[in-house]
């Protein structure tokens, strides 16, 4: 709210400014014609010191009529009847001025329009130019500040979308974890059951992994060398168990320093070692290919499953990995193929056209 209303002043002083120097070029240039007997070094200085005293009536308006359009808690009517009021006192106070002020002390002359005598301190003509003077400025200053708001408000909303937008991916990643750990617990727990010897190695590779979910993951970006070395991590963990298992795990990074949201390649590993590799019946495969070139990354997986899968499997890691690449990377490119013994997913994200999260 300070800064709010800090960034709301240096935007009206600086219109002040600007509708200042545009007076004083308008009047100069009028003053040509009302004293054509005068230097113009003399009508410069004159209307420097004209233009600063209708200041003292022009500001004091424009934030009347601003205080009473914004704060004033009243009925439309009551409001246009009590700004018509404000600014009828403000052609009074700009003609009172004017008249018996202005002119006589800075021109030293009485006030003159076109070159000649006015008729008196107001009349049509000269009650018209002052309420036409006034209200230029302000229609000027009202439009700074429709303007102003309503750039607040877009910046609002913005900040409103991004802090929901963080909060929904904080959530998926809240469910993400817990569905990795469920799983790779599972995998040790058979192997306990088994008393097999690399069940130590295990616990210590999952408790690098899990190092990675709680720390790394906590940033929004990580680079991707970082999130490929978790991958490898993982993968190591599902080699241990299924001896029949087959990798094949290539990778070309031309960039080592390319963020990415971390925990989003990892998940399809995950689905198709639960979803594929822990279902087949005969001998596994899974074929990882990872790939950044010029700041588009290619990411292909290709894994073994059984022909005729349960029928109740979860598909919430790759649910919830749709709805992050939904939000983060919207221009990306999913193509899931299904066949029979097979299932192959190939993802591509162009890093130079992504949200900023």
């Amino acid at each position: 709210m300070k800064s709010d209303s800090q960034s709301k002043w240096r935007i009206h002083l600086l219109f002040w400014i600007l509708y200042y120097i545009l007076e004083i070029y308008l009047d100069f240039y009028w003053s040509r014609y009302q004293f054509p007997d005068f230097k113009w070094q003399i009508r410069l200085q004159n209307t420097f010191m004209l233009e600063l005293g209708y200041l003292f009536v022009k500001i004091p308006l424009a934030y009347a009529l601003l205080y009473v359009n914004e704060r004033l808690d009243l009925k439309h009517v009551f409001k246009y009847i009590f700004c018509i009021l404000i600014v009828i006192a403000a052609v009074l106070v700009h003609r009172f001025l004017t008249h018996y002020i202005f002119y006589p002390e800075i021109y030293g002359v009485t006030e003159t329009l076109d070159g000649k005598h006015a008729t008196g301190f107001i009349n049509g003509y000269v009650a018209f130019n002052s309420f036409m003077d006034l209200i230029f400025m302000v229609g000027l200053i009202f439009g700074v500040e429709i303007t102003r708001q309503k750039n607040v408000l877009k910046e609002q909303i913005s900040q409103l979308k991004s802090e929901k937008l963080d909060q929904e991916l904080t959530m998926l990643k809240a469910q993400i974890n817990p569905h990795f750990l469920f799983n790779t617990l599972n995998n040790i727990y058979g192997m306990a059951l088994k008393k097999a010897d690399e069940t130590p190695d295990v616990i210590l590779q999952l408790s690098k992994v899990m190092r990675y979910n709680i720390y790394e993951a906590a940033e929004k970006t990580i680079s991707v060398v970082k999130d490929i070395e978790n991958i490898k991590d993982f993968i190591q963990i599902q080699k241990i168990r299924y001896r029949q298992l087959t990798v094949n795990f290539t990778e070309n990074i031309d960039n080592a320093s390319q963020e990415i949201s971390p925990l989003i390649l990892i998940q399809f590993i995950e689905n198709a070692f639960k979803h594929g590799v822990s279902e087949t019946l005969g001998e596994a495969f899974i074929t990882v290919d990872i790939r950044l070139k010029n700041g588009i990354l290619t990411y292909f997986i290709e894994n073994s499953k059984q022909e005729q899968p349960h029928e109740h499997s979860t598909k919430i890691g790759l649910k919830n990995i749709r709805r992050q690449l939904e939000l983060l990377y919207p221009n990306h490119t999913l193509s899931v193929e299904d066949k029979n013994n097979r299932y192959i997913i190939t993802l591509i994200i162009d890093f130079h056209d992504t949200t900023s999260h």
